[in-house]
């Protein structure tokens, strides 16, 4: 058992998610944010090397997590339009981005200024809403040294719609995990590339958890 972080809600471990750490199965919901299966690269900040995801060649990892978790349980994975939806989608919400317009194709006028997030399985909860949330992405000069890194507080506003414990095998910057704590809600990740692993570990120490984060588990 290799555990690379722990608090009272937060359980990280470094490893793969599909072989080597599978405690993530045992947990009630699944927000993650996995390879999306494009490729990805890139030189995000200027003077950086380029950063690539790992296992994002193709759509296995997505697709091998999924069908390890079952159809029928709760999870909410996010996406692009650029490649195939998993299998048994019951709503596609979007991430807009607000004013940051994007990559993409830079011979067009319109950048891709927002993400896909996917709805499978059953067992959500909340008030009924619009399946499109406005949340800007950090400054440049503030952002996570990632180079998809999703805002804490959209990760939050999903959090908010699942029950149990929560799991992100593909934890990445860490946002998922964060987030759940930020609710009080108990928490396990799983992240392959041990940088990343000392990036969530280091965003964890350095934001305090209030008396609420100890209060235990909440719907």
């Amino acid at each position: 058992m290799s555990i690379y972080y722990q608090d009272e809600l937060v359980t990280l471990y470094h490893g793969d998610c599909l072989s080597e750490h599978t405690e993530w199965l045992a947990a009630e919901s699944l927000v993650t944010d996995p390879p999306y299966g494009m490729a990805y690269s890139s030189g995000w900040v200027k003077g950086r090397p380029e950063r690539a995801i790992a296992g994002d060649g193709d759509l296995q990892a997505r697709d091998k997590a999924l069908a390890l978790w079952g159809k029928d349980r709760p999870a909410i994975v996010f996406g692009t339009w650029r490649v195939a939806k998993p299998a048994g989608v019951r709503q596609t919400g979007i991430w807009d981005k607000g004013d940051d317009p994007g990559m993409g194709d830079l011979s067009l006028p319109w950048g891709s200024s927002f993400e896909e997030f996917y709805i499978l399985g059953s067992g959500f909860v909340g008030k009924r809403g619009g399946a499109v949330i406005r949340a800007n992405k950090p400054p440049v000069n503030t952002r996570p040294d990632h180079p998809t890194p999703k805002p804490v507080g959209l990760m939050e506003k999903l959090i908010e719609h699942t029950v149990g414990v929560v799991a992100d095998p593909f934890a990445g910057s860490g946002a998922t995990l964060l987030a759940a704590r930020n609710l009080g809600r108990p928490v396990v990740g799983v992240e392959v590339e041990e940088a990343y692993c000392e990036l969530i570990a280091k965003r964890l120490a350095n934001t305090p958890m209030s008396l609420f984060d100890l209060a235990g588990d909440v719907a």
